[in-house]
């Protein structure tokens, strides 16, 4: 049925409305928007001219454009201003519309194929890419998501925005001058599991000097929705000790999200966090956490969880 075709093209769609939106909720409305169209103009499609592939994101390609007009840019805290003092106070929370949002893994990569293009799929999934992606005009945007996470060809990309290929390489040598400015070293590849225990256990632990040593030296740490955030290990050593008597009773439940890492965080049981890793070369590159417990639901994740056993 064609309805099963189209459907068979979800993960990968949300996956490129959501790089090019930088929102999982965006993301899906203009799926799902993409959808309803190829089915109402399901007699206008010839499979003789163009696969069914790339008329999706022909269609998606448009709803997207249409989209981004009408929204601001979203960003991460370190693209909003300068890092926060030691001891500076969190401020006034922004709207969360300011803010890369976090996706599931599962809502935008597929469960299996190729390691090297899973792997190409994961790191520009990540929030510092997504984030930086947002820095380029939507068409920019566009082409390079097709060209270079997509890996399709400047024709092809050519005849989804009606562009000649020239143009198109064109478009392509201008967003990737702007990427290589503004995005961060990152990039989870196959991340190890010995690292994410002793994050785990360091936190639980509130060990805050096993927490800092699995930091980079010019390490971030954000917690959206407020611009505050912080740059160095050194400064974060400083906020994390005196946030001792805060923080020292929080747990952590394992997730995933955008291609890293992830865990609910949770206070007196209750959710209170969304904690995105960034590990590089061996080592967390960024902490980034939302202070939304609105969005444990998509992460499927529990909204309290029962008192520890005492032994």
């Amino acid at each position: 049925m064609f309805e099963d075709r189209l459907e068979a093209h979800r993960v990968e769609l949300t996956g490129y409305c959501y790089r090019m939106l930088a929102c999982v909720a965006e993301a899906e409305d203009a799926v799902q928007e993409t959808l309803i169209r190829a089915w109402r103009h399901a007699d206008r499609f010839d499979e003789g001219k163009a696969g069914l592939r790339t008329w999706l994101h022909r269609i998606a390609t448009n709803v997207c454009l249409d989209m981004a007009r009408s929204v601001q840019r979203r960003a991460l805290a370190m693209d909003l201003g300068p890092s926060s003092p030691v001891g500076g106070v969190l401020g006034t929370p922004l709207s969360a519309a300011a803010f890369v949002q976090p996706v599931p893994d599962r809502r935008v990569l597929p469960v299996d194929g190729d390691p090297a293009e899973l792997a190409v799929q994961r790191d520009t999934i990540r929030l510092a890419f997504v984030a930086a992606l947002q820095h380029l005009p939507p068409r920019q945007r566009a082409v390079l998501i097709l060209r270079e996470v997509l890996c399709w060809s400047a024709q092809e990309v050519a005849g989804i925005l009606d562009m000649s290929p020239a143009a198109v390489n064109s478009a392509l040598q201008r967003a990737r001058t702007t990427m290589s400015a503004r995005n961060r070293p990152g990039g989870t590849g196959e991340v190890a599991e010995d690292l994410l225990r002793r994050y785990v256990e360091a936190f639980t632990a509130y060990d805050v000097d096993g927490l800092v040593a699995l930091l980079h030296e010019d390490a971030t740490m954000s917690m959206p929705p407020f611009a505050w955030w912080l740059d160095g290990r050194e400064a974060i050593r400083a906020v994390l000790l005196g946030a001792a008597g805060v923080c020292a009773d929080d747990r952590l439940v394992r997730t995933a999200a955008n291609g890293s890492p992830a865990f609910g965080q949770y206070r007196d049981g209750q959710a209170f966090g969304l904690v995105i890793l960034d590990v590089w070369d061996g080592l967390i590159a960024a902490t980034t956490s939302y202070l939304d417990p609105s969005l444990f639901a998509l992460f499927g994740l529990p909204m309290s969880l029962d008192p520890p056993r005492r032994m």
